[in-house]
Formats: C-alpha cells, structure tokens, sequence
C-alpha cells in the first residue's frame, strides 16, 4: 500500500509532467521561434492568480502507430477559467511543443466540455489557437472531433461572445472553428492559416506560393478578410484581446460594461466645424471626426486594414460601449462594394446580438459601379448590410455628415430602416444622386451652358439636409461641434429602448 507521501508525490509527478508539455527542448525551441508556448500565453492574458485548469491530466486513448508509447498529460491542449478585469473569461490554448498541438479525440472533448461550461455560465470563450491541425494517427476520430466543436461555435454564436487567436499555424479543418468565431487575431510572422498548404496546392495547380504569402497575418488581414485584427507578437496580440473584452457584455443577455466617464460631455471641438469641406469632391478623414468625439479621443477600430473605405470599431460615448461604422471619405471616396458591405454587416450583426448601441456617420455617393462588382454579386452583398441594420434592434443613432446619395442613403441606417435618431450637419446631401448626374439624366438634351445653371439650380435646392428634414426623415440638423454632446442625448434618450422583430426561427441573410 502506498503511504500519503506517495501519493502525494505521485500527483505531483503527474502534475509536473503535465506543465512541462513537450519538454524543454521543445519549448527553447517555441521560444526560439518567437512565440511564448500556451501556459505563458494563458498567464500574460489573464488577471494574475485567475487561472483555474480542467482536464489537466487528460490523455488520448489511440494504439495506432505505437501512440500508446507516447501519453503526455493534458495531451496538448489546456483548458480552463480565470479573469479578465475581474471578468469571468474560458479559454483554451494548443501546446505546439506536444504533438504540434494537433487535436486528438481526447482534446475535441476537452474543447467541448470547456464551451458547454462556457455556455452555460454565459461567459465568453477564448482559443488561443497554435495547432497542425487534426491528429493523423487518430484519422476519423480526430475529424468528428472537429464536427463537434464547429456544431458548438454555431450554438454559442450570439449568445457568448467568441474569440480565435492564431498564433501559430492553423490548417486544414483547424480553421473553421475560428471562422465560426466573432474575432479572429493574428500575430504578424508567426501565425498562418490556410485550408489546404503550400505543398498541396503546388501538387494540385502548380501554384507556388509561401505560407506568409498564402495564409500569413497581413494576407488575411489585407487581401481576405478573414481575420481582425493582427499583432506585433504574442504579448501585443493577448493585450489587444483583453481590450476588445472591455468593451463586451459577458453575454447576450447582459448590457456591455459601463465605466465612469471622466470626459466631459458637453465638450466640444471647433477643428470638426472646418473639418467638412465646402467643396464636395475633397476627401477628408472621417477618423477624425470619430476621434474627436468618443470618450478620451480613444477607439478600437476593428478590420483597419481591409475595405477601408468602410471604418468599423468600438468605443464608449459617455462611459457607455457603442460600435461604430462609418464611410470613409479619404478612400475610393467612401463608396459601398462588395468587400466593404460584408464587413460592416458583419459588424452590425454582431453588435444588436450584443445589445451594444449602433452609431452611424454617413458620408456615401452611392454604390461602386462597375463588371467587377455586378458579376461579384454586389446586389446580394450590398443586401448584406441594408438586412443588417434594419433587423438590428438596438438603439441606432446617425449622423449624415455629407454625401447621402440613392439606395446607399437608405442602407447607411437611415430613418426608413429602423434607425432611433438621425441627425444631418448643414452639410449634407440628402438625394438620388449627385447634381451633376441627375441634371445629365435629366436636362440631357439641354445645351452645355443651360445645364451648368441647372446644375446649381439642383445644387441649391437638393444637395442639402432641409429637404429631408422638412419631411422628418432627418430629426434634427447640428453643428459639427455639437456632435459629441447630441450622440450622448440620443444614447441616453434610447437606453431603456424596446423592441425585437417577429418570432421565427432565423431569418434568411441574402448569403
């Protein structure tokens, strides 16, 4: 019979064991390749002292290929709980130094216990994800695994909020859970994701590509969309997560944390009162209109890399967390195409199932035109964002800076689809299209000179918010410098907001 100091020396063998992972060659070697390995991760994002460890020593039960000879605790993949701020976060992280991280069987229903717990409790869930993908010896078995997790990244979405981290290499079926999630991060260099490799698709095309240029942090984040955000390396990247946490409710019944707001709001900002040009061909920063105007000039722009000509991101208006999206006049003009459609319907989705209040600054001509965008499916993907805002429910203020012109005046969350408060400055243009083409529609067979006068003629009676606003499709026409103190009103206005569509059992999003 063992005596107590056996026992107790034998769970500390296991336990040992189990935070070595593959030992400390493979860790100098991690490190080497200038990534931390997923304990570190785990305690760098975490409130210090949180972490709470399940299924610790959990091992795979495969005899194929001699694996039985190989059994590390924990099996590759740590699965737990702890704080962020003091908020209760589930996390997962892969252990790239035990088996390439690759999911077993045994790890899938690690994941899914941590997720169902996750559920449950109404907490978010984070997978720090540094993994070869599925556990060839473990063939099938390792795919339902897979299956299962992606039936409960679906379940959970809109629910909790969902969070990937790549931060190493994610292939094959590993991509698709951080596909299903509502962020993904990336770490610049280091982090790759792609379905099929580079060695595969020169066997199959003749392609040859490299693995950055394929499925690296800056392909995603530029050309595909697929991720979010990217860091520096793997401390910026965990940051960067905890400080998109701030601005999240814990669940979809919650409201998203409210902080006390040191920053005045009746402050204002002459520059916003020049920043518009007279002339309305001139780009200018929408940017700075939305830094000036958050609480502390601080907002986390989301996706800054990719269809920029569409701002999405979050910050807090009064101490309250808004989401914001906004035509940005400074590239291709602020026009809507296909790329920007998606991401700002994505975004706006997101935000209603999280009852996190919408603000919209519009500054549009209207839709790209073009060969490219029609075969491309802009009609349906344009549809995207026009069904997003008009099935979100939460509290939607908008305030038309410029250029509102035909079908994109009511996709950018006008009055007609459902928006709470739309304010207009005095330089708006509320219309079907600009002077210039609706006088050569118009007055086509009139001569040149006749239509320039036409043109000013349409100019001052049309390129204006007053038209609009005589109908009440525009509540109210604000000096730029008000801007901040009138977006406090219509949030503090639509707080207590109530409304929800008619029962069903989803909708049918033009995909």
């Amino acid at each position: 019979m063992k005596s107590l100091e056996d026992k107790f020396s034998q769970f500390e063998d296991k336990n040992r064991k189990a935070e070595e992972g593959g030992g400390a060659k493979r860790i100098d070697k991690q490190h080497k390749a200038g990534k931390l390995t997923a304990r570190e991760r785990i305690h760098l994002f975490l409130d210090t002292g949180t972490f709470v460890e399940i299924d610790k020593l959990v091992t795979h039960t495969c005899t194929n290929f001699e694996m039985e000879k190989h059994l590390v605790p924990g099996d590759g993949f740590i699965t737990g709980y702890g704080k962020v701020d003091g908020r209760l976060v589930y996390l997962f992280a892969q252990d790239f130094t035990v088996f390439g991280g690759s999911l077993s069987r045994a790890n899938a229903d690690k994941i899914v216990k941590i997720s169902k717990l996750a559920l449950k409790m109404g907490a978010p869930l984070i997978g720090l994800n540094d993994s070869g993908g599925a556990r060839i010896q473990e063939g099938v078995r390792s795919l339902a695994g897979y299956a299962d997790i992606f039936l409960l990244n679906v379940k959970s979405s809109g629910v909790i909020p969902q969070i990937s981290a790549i931060m190493g290499p994610c292939a094959g079926g590993a991509v698709y859970s951080p596909a299903l999630t509502d962020f993904i991060f990336m770490v610049k260099d280091t982090s790759y994701m792609f379905v099929t490799g580079p060695d595969v698709i020169k066997a199959v095309t003749q392609e040859e590509v490299t693995k950055e240029e394929l499925g690296g942090a800056m392909t995603h984040n530029t050309k595909s969309g697929v991720a979010h955000f990217v860091g520096e390396n793997d401390e910026d990247t965990l940051m960067m997560i905890r400080e998109l946490l701030s601005y999240l409710p814990s669940n979809n019944m919650e409201d998203p944390p409210a902080i006390n707001n040191t920053d005045s709001i009746t402050r204002e900002n002459e520059e916003l009162q020049t920043l518009v040009p007279a002339d309305p061909n001139k780009p200018y920063d929408i940017l700075e209109i939305i830094n000036s105007v958050v609480d502390h000039h601080h907002f986390l722009e989301v996706m800054p890399h990719y269809a920029q000509n569409i701002i999405i991101g979050f910050a807090r208006l009064g101490g309250r967390s808004v989401g914001i999206v906004a035509n940005q006049p400074n590239y291709l003009a602020g026009v809507l195409d296909i790329d920007s459609s998606i991401k700002a319907a994505r975004f706006v989705r997101f935000c209603d199932a999280f009852n996190i209040p919408l603000i919209t600054f519009v500054d549009v001509p209207g839709f790209l035109p073009g060969t490219t965008q029609e075969y491309g499916g802009i009609i349906k993907h344009g549809a995207k964002l026009l069904y997003a805002f008009s099935e979100a429910t939460v509290p939607k203020i908008t305030v038309i800076t410029r250029k509102a012109y035909g079908g994109a005046y009511d996709v950018m969350s006008s009055k007609h689809v459902g928006a709470d408060v739309n304010y207009a400055y005095p330089t708006a243009e509320i219309a079907v299209m600009g002077p210039e083409g609706a006088v050569n529609i118009i007055f086509r067979h009139e001569d040149e000179e006749e239509r320039a006068t036409r043109v000013e003629d349409y100019r001052e009676n049309f390129a204006n918010p007053y038209r609009a606003a005589e109908l009440g499709y525009i509540d109210e026409i604000i000096l730029p410098r008000q801007t901040r103190l009138k977006l406090i009103q219509g949030l503090e206005m639509t707080q207590n907001k109530n409304e929800s569509n008619p029962p069903k059992k989803h909708s049918n999003l033009p995909l």
